[in-house]
């Protein structure tokens, strides 16, 4: 067999790891209770995903924190999926496993 000459299959990437998010865009919005926007920013990142500073139809989430405004607004009127920061957490510990 295959197996018994010595050929072996890459495995398939998991979910979680540095490109767990790639492809996806997120806008911040608001305050950050838990952590600064610069480590969200960052965690983001480096979980492959594009951290945006405006709203367009490209963008996959809007994270709205307190206070959220005209980006919170924009997104809403594109139809844009949005995000508390609760369940930004929730997104960055799955994949930072």
């Amino acid at each position: 067999t295959l197996l018994e000459s010595g050929v072996r299959w890459q495995e398939q990437a998991s979910s979680s790891g540095r490109d767990a998010l790639a492809g996806e865009t997120y806008v911040l919005t608001g305050t950050l209770t838990s952590l600064t926007r610069n480590d969200a920013k960052a965690r983001l990142m480096s979980l492959g995903a594009k951290v945006s500073g405006s709203v367009s139809v490209k963008t996959s989430y809007v994270v709205a924190g307190d206070a959220a405004g005209s980006k919170l607004t924009k997104a809403q009127a594109l139809g844009v999926a949005i995000l508390s920061e609760e369940d930004l957490l929730q997104r960055l510990e799955v994949h930072d496993a």
